[in-house]
């Protein structure tokens, strides 16, 4: 089993959740709606200072399905270069 977590700001879940039904994956998620940090992207933190939140989504999968995640979040990716959009997998 493989642990995906992504991590990306709100303002592209509806994509990222599209582009994973065009893949037919990711079913199967645990969602956290606020999540806050610092990326490479900047400062996330729902405040007045950095008002933008991010969220993040766990998939459990086999490596397939791992790698049709991986295809959807790279097309996301493509559209929105500057939205700090992280795929992590273990």
């Amino acid at each position: 089993m493989i642990r995906l977590e992504i991590i990306a700001n709100n303002s592209v879940e509806e994509n990222i959740m599209d582009a994973l039904a065009r893949e037919n994956t990711g079913k199967f998620y645990t969602k956290i709606p606020n999540v806050f940090g610092v990326g490479n992207a900047g400062p996330r933190m729902g405040d007045a200072i950095w008002p933008e939140e991010n969220f993040s989504l766990v998939i459990w999968c086999e490596k397939e399905e791992a790698d049709a995640v991986k295809r959807a979040i790279s097309s996301v990716k493509e559209k929105f270069p500057g939205e700090g959009i992280k795929l992590f997998g273990v």
